[in-house]
């Protein structure tokens, strides 16, 4: 005869699940971002460290465009970190409920 009983801790544990997922997708796209701007970096200094006038002004804008986008990725790893916060209590809640139980 099967059980009905359904773990409570099972849906904390696949929503932290998701939320890890969704974090390591963040920092392997922050990862190939970096290695983009560390090539283009050594490309620059390569020729002397200078960048010619349209180049220039195109740096200065993907330096404000990167700047912006790194404010909103501290804004959603903060509210990412929040909510994982949240889901230990609630597995801690849970696991200690079980346990009494």
């Amino acid at each position: 005869m099967a059980s009905n009983y359904a773990r409570p801790d099972l849906a904390a544990l696949a929503e932290l699940e998701q939320l890890l997922k969704h974090l390591g997708d963040e920092v392997a796209g922050w990862r190939r971002r970096t290695l983009k701007a560390e090539a283009e970096l050594q490309d620059a200094r390569t020729r002397g460290g200078v960048l010619a006038g349209p180049e220039l002004l195109q740096s200065r804008q993907r330096v404000i465009e990167l700047e912006v986008e790194n404010q909103a990725l501290r804004q959603r790893i903060e509210s990412a970190r929040e909510r994982l916060q949240a889901l230990s209590s609630r597995l801690a809640f849970l696991e200690s409920e079980e346990g009494a139980a």
